[in-house]
């Protein structure tokens, strides 16, 4: 995958050295522990031979299913660019913390990262109720968090970098593909926090303005597997089958989509459009469960370009050959090569400068090229992909080209008209485009 920066030409990786991730134990008991040579580590300013950098995601409860892959990618990427000659001549040390699928624990994780660790920066999140519990300790702090994953939009920190989705560069072209190929009813099903409640928000003023109906909407609790309340009600106001937009994340999604086929409600009358579930939580849920169902991402393992059949082998050759690849996974792994850039573009890891230093800069992704924008996101290529028998996807559906991210939602009446740009001090975080 090649790497480009728009201000500076030169090559990025250089010459491949010997080198591996390093990775170091932490105090506490559910931190990863990896092999490291126990050499000299740094303060946040990466006075001696590593940089320190922070994971943090989920490795144990209802949202490890998803978020344990996204660490083995970030991993990836670190060892990538340690045996290529590592940031700035030095090797990169990653501090892995369990989130736990809680959220005070990832502020008290993220908590120990900064003030503890003294990492440069952190990778991590996956529920934005996460990135929300951190969102305040990032600030306040002025230190930066990547997020790699799809999100609701609405906000835009200057101490953030988003690399998953927008909602128009996920939800709304879902909505779109789904009216005109699918039907025009929609029940909406989620996990009940911050981004389910958000979209489904985005979603519902989006059918208004689009001739479409929502004739339910209901949520689950995160974790929670008591699913046959919401199937009964979804069969109630879908008598005759209709679209089901899911939102859903997590362990819940292996109940609902077993509980749905155990009801007779198949992909033929009852199409499920997911915006959580990817080819790892197909993996694990069964494909029998999910064969003929949709999902909507920016990159699917199917993806056809060079850089996607290199990261897919490069992936299977370190985790093993019935392993998958998925979007969030990509934008971990392409998230930290951003960092990375960015890094080697200011010539130092200080945080404001690295945030100055990534606007503009493209990266030739497993998906296609990304370009980071002054509003902290990606532009990116559209998907739709219909969930294959043998797991995979085959992609009914993809832009020309990439989208360009909108954070503040255009459906949405208090946020219509408004845009983020970080790179001009009198516009920031929202302002009336």
């Amino acid at each position: 995958m090649s790497m480009q920066f728009n201000r500076r030409k030169f090559l990025i990786l250089g010459s491949a050295t010997a080198g591996s991730v390093l990775l170091k134990s932490c105090a506490s008991p559910s931190s990863d522990s990896g092999s490291g040579d126990g050499g000299s580590s740094t303060s946040g300013g990466g006075d001696g031979d590593t940089i320190k950098v922070g994971i943090l995601h989920s490795l144990s409860g209802t949202m490890a299913i998803s978020e344990t892959t996204v660490v083995e990618a970030e991993k990836l990427a670190i060892k990538e660019i340690n045996e290529a000659g590592g940031v700035l001549g030095k090797q990169i040390e990653a501090i892995v913390e369990d989130g736990a699928s809680d959220w005070p624990t990832f502020n008290e994780k993220a908590i120990k990262l900064i003030d503890q660790d003294e990492v440069v920066t952190v990778f991590g999140c996956w529920t934005s109720a996460s990135r929300k519990a951190v969102k305040d300790t990032f600030e306040t702090k002025q230190h930066q968090l990547w997020y790699p994953v799809q999100y609701e939009g609405q906000e835009c920190s200057k101490n953030i970098f988003y690399t998953g989705a927008a909602p128009n560069q996920q939800i709304e072209p879902a909505v779109d593909w789904l009216l005109e190929n699918e039907g025009t009813e929609f029940f909406l099903v989620g996990s009940d926090y911050v981004f389910p409640r958000t979209a489904n928000t985005i979603i519902k003023a989006q059918l208004e303005a689009n001739g479409g109906t929502t004739v339910g909407e209901d949520y689950l609790p995160l974790g929670n597997t008591e699913v046959t309340p919401i199937i009964t009600k979804i069969k109630a106001a879908l008598p005759n089958g209709g679209v089901i937009f899911n939102s859903l994340n997590g362990d819940s999604n292996v109940a609902f989509f077993k509980q749905l086929q155990a009801a007779g409600m198949g992909p033929e009358d009852y199409p499920v459009m997911s915006v959580s579930v990817a080819e790892e939580e197909v993996r694990q849920i069964g494909p029998d469960f999910l064969k003929g169902h949709y999902a909507a991402w920016n990159y699917f393992q199917t993806a056809e370009t060079p850089a996607n059949d290199k990261w897919v082998a490069d992936f299977k050759a370190e985790y093993g050959d019935d392993r998958v690849t998925n979007d969030p996974m990509e934008a971990a792994y392409v998230m930290v090569y951003f960092w990375k850039m960015a890094v080697e573009a200011a010539g130092t890891t200080d945080i404001d400068a690295v945030r100055q230093a990534a606007y503009g800069l493209t990266f030739d992704a497993p998906n296609g090229l990304y370009t980071m924008n002054p509003n902290h996101h990606l532009s990116k290529t559209v998907r739709i992909g219909q969930i294959r028998e043998d797991g995979q996807f085959d992609i009914v559906s993809s832009t020309p080209g990439p989208v360009d991210p909108l954070p503040w939602n255009q459906y949405v009446a208090d946020t219509k008209g408004f845009s983020c740009d970080w790179s001009d001090p009198e516009k920031g975080e929202k302002f009336e485009a």
